[in-house]
């Protein structure tokens, strides 16, 4: 990987975590029952993986 690609990766990293935690926060899970958004461990960690792999998408590859 390239150094933009990692640069682009793990801004999208980021982003997707604090989206994460906030829709945690803001949201979140009333019942508790919920498989993501039940703790803020989890919705920041699947957050920060669609983040990921979706600013990741848009690194060109050669």
């Amino acid at each position: 990987m390239t150094r933009k690609a990692i640069l682009v990766t793990g801004l999208g990293i980021v982003a997707g975590a604090l989206a994460g935690y906030l829709y945690y926060y803001h949201i979140g899970c009333a019942s508790g029952t919920c498989a993501i958004t039940s703790k803020p461990l989890n919705s920041t960690l699947y957050g920060g993986l669609m983040g990921g792999l979706l600013l990741n998408m848009f690194v060109k590859n050669k």
